[in-house]
């Protein structure tokens, strides 16, 4: 009999809420985090707008010492680092530099790019010539895998130890392979997650493709339009998601308060055939990792009754609402509720899933379905397919027990995850 696996704890570091507790009141209240920053326009970007997280010195000092912050210029980790150690702490866990090495627990914690504001820092010191000025610490900041050398460490995880890089779909597919190694009983439980750094050098190559929208930078806050006909392209934004999973039986023997059960997911490619580029999905492949997950969750395509989707705000959002439409088999007031996260925190990229998984669970926990803000004048080919009440644009209180959620990234890769309100079954 496969294991079960439950969701323990929550971290979220978003630009409309930093913590679970803000993080909730932001999704029931429609709450926008997209803001002006006047150095994308002082760099000529075409976009002016983004989603960045609003973090104190003193609230940073919490989670580093004055010695880990020395030199240390690095938004992702950061943000990652501040996820993570919030979920391991609402899972019942303590935060202990002496304590014994946790053989029961692992890590896998993706981005896309880390430290580049470091990085760019080294650079120029190498460039002056002053290479023994880049401090000690440059390595663990720029390398890929820095948030969970980082995280690792400050918690003391003895199992696998990992960082995951599949753009767009990089936080989705951390916690199915989080899942699939506790089913497979390599561990009792797993932090995790994914994060990404802000600024004009992780954003910049988005503008020059003309992806993010250029039409809103007077008023930010209604730039991000997922599902709109007038969207005109994503916001982009950072920030960080995570969760502890873990078997149910490791969770019901220490008392553990349990958000959610991870019933199931899918991980696939479209191989950029059949329509499928480096930068657009396959459909055929799309519609695949969704009857996959739900497959593989056990469940029936029927019982979906909520829908987390990518939904970026660009073109492409007819053509996934479509591919949902297909795999499930559902149109009009039978298709399930919809909504996009990114309405209201933009596209954070690499931690776009981890953060959009968090509110996920959130809003299974807390039975409401978190509002598509922006989006007062739908999009008439998925008017087409889904009856707008299926799209609050206002928060609703709605009683369910199954949400579906995708991630669809940049190389044609995807990644559907299935979660269920918790039912403890004897």
């Amino acid at each position: 009999m496969k294991k079960r696996v439950v969701i323990t704890g929550l971290g979220v570091v978003a630009p409309n809420g930093v913590g679970v507790a803000d993080f909730t009141n932001a999704l029931k209240q429609g709450k926008s985090g997209i803001t002006f920053h006047q150095d994308l326009k002082d760099l000529n970007f075409s976009c002016q707008i983004g989603g960045i997280p609003q973090i104190s010195k003193d609230k940073i000092s919490v989670y580093f010492t004055d010695l880990q912050l020395r030199g240390f210029n690095s938004s992702g980790i950061l943000y990652g680092c501040m996820a993570g150690i919030d979920a391991w702490k609402d899972a019942g866990f303590d935060m202990n530099p002496e304590s014994k090495l946790d053989y029961d627990t692992g890590l896998i914690f993706g981005t896309g790019t880390s430290g580049v504001e470091k990085f760019r820092e080294a650079i120029y010191s190498l460039d002056e010539g002053n290479v023994r000025r880049l401090g000690s610490t440059v390595v663990l900041q720029t390398m890929a895998s820095g948030v969970s050398a980082y995280l690792s460490g400050m918690l003391g995880l003895g199992n696998q130890v990992t960082t995951n890089s599949s753009a767009c779909t990089t936080g989705t597919e951390a916690l199915l392979m989080g899942y699939d190694r506790i089913i497979n009983g390599k561990t009792k439980r797993m932090l995790v997650g994914s994060c990404s750094d802000h600024g004009p050098y992780i954003w910049g190559g988005f503008d020059a493709m003309r992806v993010m929208t250029y039409k809103h930078n007077e008023n930010p806050e209604e730039g991000s339009r997922p599902m709109s006909a007038t969207a005109t392209g994503f916001v982009p934004g950072s920030g960080a998601g995570a969760m502890v999973i873990e078997s149910l039986d490791s969770a019901l023997e220490r008392g553990a308060k349990i958000y959610a059960e991870v019933l199931g997911g899918e991980i696939n490619s479209g191989g950029q055939r059949q329509g499928g580029t480096l930068t657009a999905p396959n459909p055929e492949a799309v519609q695949r990792c969704i009857e996959k997950a739900i497959e593989n969750s056990g469940i029936t395509s029927n019982q979906v009754q909520v829908i987390n989707g990518h939904l970026t705000a660009t073109s492409k959002d007819s053509l996934e609402i479509e591919n949902w439409s297909k795999a499930l088999n559902r149109t009009g007031n039978d298709f399930p509720y919809i909504n996009s996260t990114k309405s209201m925190i933009g596209h954070c990229l690499a931690a776009a899933g981890a953060i959009e998984c968090v509110a996920s669970v959130i809003q299974l926990k807390e039975q409401f379905v978190a509002p598509n803000i922006n989006c007062s004048d739908l999009h008439p080919e998925i008017e087409s397919t889904v009856k707008p009440d299926k799209i609050p644009t206002k928060a609703i209180d709605v009683n369910f027990d199954v949400l579906a959620k995708a991630s669809f990234g940049f190389g044609d890769v995807n990644a559907c995850v299935v979660f269920r309100k918790f039912i403890k079954i004897s």
